[in-house]
């Protein structure tokens, strides 16, 4: 490793900063339409309205500050300053988003709007920067690749520390009260998260940057956009993974709350999601051997087999099988997210060689993908339980269970397998010739 240019304390900065935006993400992708329908006492109809309106938003904001950060001349680069001024109004929006106030049900829906479309922005604000600095941290390969690994290992443990923690915390905090316990859990996960953010400012550097190209008008960028076929490839996947994450864990508590009739197992199938480390743990062996390419198609297959296995869970039923498919599904999720970033990172280098160096409005697509893929994820779940005739805290009509089954189940297997046909499309030889 004696050609690598990073050190241990900036490589787990740059890995804890994916983790600090996760403590607040997760809780946004798994419980904020359920902290919406059942606690906070929006209809799933003004959820899904809320949802569609904050992804139109999210159009305009990601290549927005994605432009934003191509044009930032600093003493410490383009995106590190990032790092340090949208920090505390993210952690603040986030907390506010979970404060329950004694309006109207119309001022209700006005706080929920304002709140969550401001938590939106800033989220893009503080987690795009993560992206955009990476091909600029290194011009080793392999280190890029450890860089996004070690990423997403922390990425993944703050998900699955959220996903198993988050309920037990709520009730212990709200002893009772689900508002009062979300609302001082957000703060607990919120003020974690800034300490995170500023620590990821004062340790990671930008260290190649190209004057001549790095602040190039937008005339002059979008050429090169249009000709990076591998970048619309795999911005397309990326959109297609949240979305069936948002589906797959917006769903899960309401499957287990009133398909099985036990709330209580959410953080237990939540725990198997641990199992996402061993996908991301794998990366490096096997992208050294088969590609970046390749590796997420083994990705996305395992994730679809493990969609199966789940399939067979649900309908046999048994809960062993179920939770013996979760395990299997989030290895190969761990095998995909653990990629993005690298991918992404592949694709500036390439538009680099074109000539342009445009990373913030290149690594705007992963969060593009993101905030898009949580907000329509969250508009099919929300739509769809609202045309069944979802009843908040009650037991559901058969069609709200059916559609319990569609979100959880099969919605998922169709977008694995539209995922894998897209990615066919993405030429890793290509982009090797170019960027070496």
């Amino acid at each position: 490793m004696s050609d690598w240019q990073t050190k241990w304390p900036e490589r787990l900065s740059y890995g804890l900063s994916d983790a600090a935006d996760n403590l607040v993400f997760q809780v946004m992708t798994t419980y904020l339409l359920f902290f919406y329908t059942d606690v906070y006492g929006l209809t799933p109809g003004e959820a899904a309205i809320l949802f569609v309106v904050a992804r139109i938003a999210d159009v305009i904001e990601s290549p927005l500050i994605g432009v934003l950060i191509d044009h930032i001349h600093s003493r410490w680069g383009k995106s590190r300053p990032w790092f340090l001024w949208p920090a505390l109004p993210y952690v603040v929006f986030a907390i506010l988003t979970f404060v329950t106030p004694g309006f109207s049900h119309t001022g209700k829906l006005v706080w929920a709007y304002v709140t969550y479309l401001g938590l939106g922005f800033f989220y893009t604000a503080v987690n795009l920067p993560i992206t955009a600095i990476l091909p600029t941290m290194s011009r080793n390969e392999r280190e890029l690749t450890f860089l996004g690994v070690i990423r997403q290992f922390f990425g993944s443990s703050v998900q699955i520390i959220v996903a198993v923690y988050t309920l037990p915390l709520v009730a212990f905090f709200g002893k009772g009260n689900q508002q009062r316990g979300f609302l001082l859990t957000i703060t607990l996960f919120g003020v974690i998260s800034l300490i995170l953010i500023w620590n990821t400012f004062f340790n990671v550097r930008e260290r190649y940057s190209n004057p001549k190209i790095a602040h190039q008008p937008f005339k002059k960028v979008l050429p090169m956009i249009l000709k990076n076929t591998p970048w619309f490839v795999i911005s397309v996947v990326i959109l297609l993974f949240w979305l069936v994450t948002a589906i797959k864990n917006q769903t899960a508590i309401y499957y287990f709350k009133y398909t099985l009739g036990n709330e209580n197992l959410v953080p237990l199938a939540n725990s198997f999601t641990l199992a996402s480390l061993i996908g991301v743990v794998l990366i490096m062996h096997l992208s050294n051997i088969r590609g970046n390419k390749r590796t997420m198609l083994m990705g996305i297959v395992t994730a679809f087999v493990g969609q199966v296995i789940m399939l067979a869970g649900v309908y046999l039923p048994q809960l062993q099988v179920l939770f013996a498919g979760i395990v299997i599904n989030s290895i190969g999720h761990g095998m995909i997210v653990g990629l993005v970033s690298i991918m992404i990172s592949d694709t500036i280098r390439y538009g680099s060689a074109m000539g342009i160096q445009a990373e913030g409005i290149l690594a705007s697509s992963d969060n593009f993908g993101v905030n898009v893929g949580l907000g329509v994820g969250g508009l099919i779940t929300a739509g769809l339980f609202e045309l069944s005739g979802y009843t908040a805290d009650h037991a559901q009509n058969a069609a709200t269970l059916t559609m319990i089954n569609v979100n959880y189940i099969w919605i998922p297997l169709v977008i694995y397998v539209v995922m894998f046909l897209v990615l066919l499309g993405y030429d890793e030889k290509k982009i090797r010739n170019v960027i070496h």
